[in-house]
């Protein structure tokens, strides 16, 4: 009877522990293994790269468009962008078919 007793306090007294050391152990392999974890974070950061330089380029190209309509604005046009894009509408024709510009009267 006493055998019996001492076995079952040693288990339950291991019950807690053991348990501690699996939850640990199933997070801890998350961490590392895991699809946020510390082997992909490398990966993470490389595409993190690529969209902060994708970011760039569209920011860059809005600027330069935000810039090209401030240009563009009523009552104070730019009249070298006005002529560029008249330019680029009137001489944009079929295809082996030739745009001579007039001379100013």
């Amino acid at each position: 009877m006493r055998i019996k007793r001492s076995v079952t306090r040693f288990f339950m007294a291991l019950i807690l522990p053991a348990l501690s050391i699996a939850v640990v152990g199933y997070f801890g392999s998350y961490a590392i293994w895991g699809e946020r974890g510390l082997l992909v974070l490398g990966d993470t950061e490389a595409k993190l790269g690529m969209q902060q330089e994708k970011l760039a380029r569209i920011a860059a190209e809005r600027d330069r468009l935000a810039h090209r309509i401030a240009l563009m604005e009523d009552g104070h046009a730019d009249p070298d962008l006005v002529e560029e894009l008249a330019r680029t509408q009137l001489m944009d024709g079929a295809p082996n078919q030739v745009a001579i510009p007039r001379k100013g009267r």
